[in-house]
């Protein structure tokens, strides 16, 4: 696997190398050991697929206040997404830093982001499959969320929004959300 370093401290974009033949292709995508040379989580205790019809589906940017505060392991397993995350860590080095990736499920790309961010994506084909592995359960009261609009975040999302929560779209702006301690 390739580990390449992102903007945001801790966060990382994940190649697995992929290797193919007559029958098709194979690729590791998680090894404990190899995780572990970069001190990344390798507990998983939570997995969720994320269903998307529709090129420039918008979810996110969603996150958990602690004591739940998850690190994720996200892949997009079909088609292809513009992923998005934003550190809202109070103590970290790049704290309000926004993050963006491309995710191809033909590479098999995968993010690792970091407890304390707020995550989202947007599709760029219709019928998108993301998978998810959390480090923390879901716990709907400590859920939170920051607006994807916020122009101090300046996101340059590539494509037209097609659908879009009203929960999403009322998120609040990033100057408005509590930083996390850890």
């Amino acid at each position: 696997m390739i580990f390449e370093a992102l903007e945001i401290d801790g966060a990382y974009k994940i190649t697995p190398n992929k290797l193919g033949d007559s029958r098709g292709a194979f690729a590791r995508v998680f090894c404990m050991e190899e995780f572990q040379q970069y001190n990344l989580e390798v507990r998983w205790v939570q997995m969720n697929t994320s269903i998307n019809a529709t090129k420039g589906t918008i979810r996110g940017l969603h996150y958990q206040r602690p004591p739940y505060a998850e690190t994720k392991l996200v892949r997009c397993v079909r088609g292809k997404v513009f992923d998005v995350f934003v550190d809202l860590r109070k103590d970290s080095p790049s704290y309000g830093a926004v993050c963006t990736v491309e995710l191809d499920s033909a590479a098999l790309e995968m993010v690792y982001i970091p407890k304390g961010c707020a995550h989202g994506f947007q599709t760029l084909t219709d019928d998108v499959e993301m998978h998810y592995c959390h480090s923390a359960f879901y716990k709907p009261d400590h859920e939170a969320g920051v607006n994807i609009k916020d122009p101090k975040l300046a996101i340059k999302w590539p494509l037209p929004f097609s659908v879009l929560s009203d929960k999403d779209q009322n998120h609040p702006i990033f100057e408005t959300t509590e930083p996390i301690t850890l």
